[in-house]
């Protein structure tokens, strides 16, 4: 695995956002800033025309990734929570049923909350067991003859519990029924075959697992699915009609796009195809194991999530008894200047789920570019503070 020089911090928050960015990306950022950052689609000068040609490049890259047949079934957005307001937002009306988990993030649970109450639409919650796992004869069970959508989160960005998505698509296509992926915290870091997993909608983020700049993320839209666009203007093309237009990708990317984030996230995805999805996942899966062995050799410490050697993605939320999460990552930061996240990490079905609604947890999640030793320094650290609090 490539090394990247950082600063004298540990930061283990990938979960949140991956950093460093290899420095690929970067460079293709100042790329596109100093040589190709006209407008894309609202020209044919030269200028334009490259900057459409970073765009469609990215596409051709996420499409390979993703085993997408047609990059223009690709749509930009500023991040996940975008492309998921654009999945539900676009398909869900008046009287529908949606079947989501007990362990979705607030960007799936807020708009659905919301479609509860001005579209009157019926939402059933999937409880799973407390380390995340999901019997999946609930789906079959639950859809009914009113139900329009399936949303499942792939990994939970507290738990780091895997779903089995493509045993969820196979009913989901048996039964008609549209399946919404939120792929915020596998992307990149676990293999996604859209058709191979009958994935109608794949939400998915710039900067994380794709090692992408802030403010990029997209959505997959299988061919046979039409949306109603979250945003209408102008997108360069059809521009005499009053309608937005009927063509992929330009009926869902309304104003300009952000050019300079894209060819980052180009080149990060450009990384990890180099690396492998199965290379990175594996690092990953090293360092949360070594991470969980050390934290599980302290008495007072609750792992939330999988057990140990159970299939998990890079996240390891974990609460000391008698300490309060919160004060355990500010003293982590400040003392021992280590990066990890506490709260309920905007996640309180999740929450919910593992038990820890009333105290929040502390959640430490390594990237592509972690490290043994950083690992170590956290062990280290949380054993230090534990002993305060014993």
């Amino acid at each position: 695995m490539m090394s990247v020089q950082t600063e004298s911090v540990i930061y283990l928050d990938h979960a949140a956002t991956s950093w460093p960015k290899p420095p690929e990306v970067i460079q293709a950022v100042v790329k596109v800033m100093e040589q190709d950052a006209a407008n894309p689609g609202r020209g044919s000068h030269q200028m334009a025309v490259r900057a459409s040609r970073v765009l469609f490049e990215a596409r051709k890259g996420i499409a390979k990734l993703f085993r997408v047949n047609n990059p223009n079934d690709i749509a930009f957005a500023l991040n996940t929570t975008m492309a998921l307001n654009m999945a539900i937002k676009g398909m869900v009306q008046a009287g529908d049923h949606i079947i989501a988990t007990a362990v979705e993030h607030n960007s799936v649970r807020r708009p659905l909350e919301y479609l509860k109450r001005v579209l009157s639409i019926e939402v059933t919650y999937l409880e799973l067991n407390a380390e995340g796992a999901l019997d999946i004869k609930q789906v079959e069970q639950a859809i009914k003859s009113n139900t329009k959508m399936v949303i499942v989160n792939h990994s939970s960005n507290l738990l780091g519990s895997l779903i089995d998505v493509a045993a969820i698509g196979e009913i989901t296509r048996r039964k008609g029924v549209k399946l919404l992926v939120d792929a915020a915290q596998t992307a990149g870091m676990i293999d996604i075959d859209v058709e191979g997993m009958g994935i109608d909608l794949l939400a998915f983020p710039g900067h994380k697992g794709l090692l992408g700049p802030q403010g990029t993320g997209g959505l997959y839209i299988h061919p046979t699915v039409e949306l109603t666009p979250l945003l209408h203007g102008g997108t360069g093309s059809q521009s005499e009609s009053v309608e937005q237009p009927t063509v992929r990708p330009d009926r869902y990317e309304a104003g300009t796009q952000n050019t300079p984030g894209i060819a980052g996230l180009h080149a990060g995805i450009q990384f990890v195809l180099h690396e492998t999805v199965q290379k990175i996942h594996t690092r990953e899966w090293i360092l949360t194991q070594r991470l969980m062995e050390g934290l599980q050799t302290m008495n007072g410490i609750n792992i939330l999530g999988p057990a140990l050697g159970h299939p998990r993605t890079g996240i390891v939320s974990f609460v000391i008894d008698g300490a309060d999460p919160s004060e355990t990552a500010f003293i982590l930061d400040q003392h021992y200047k280590i990066a990890v996240r506490s709260g309920f990490h905007c996640s309180p079905l999740a929450h919910g789920t593992a038990g820890t609604l009333e105290t929040g947890a502390v959640r430490a999640s390594v990237g592509c570019f972690s490290k043994e030793s950083e690992v170590d320094a956290l062990i280290d650290a949380v054993k230090e503070i534990k002993q305060h609090y014993s």
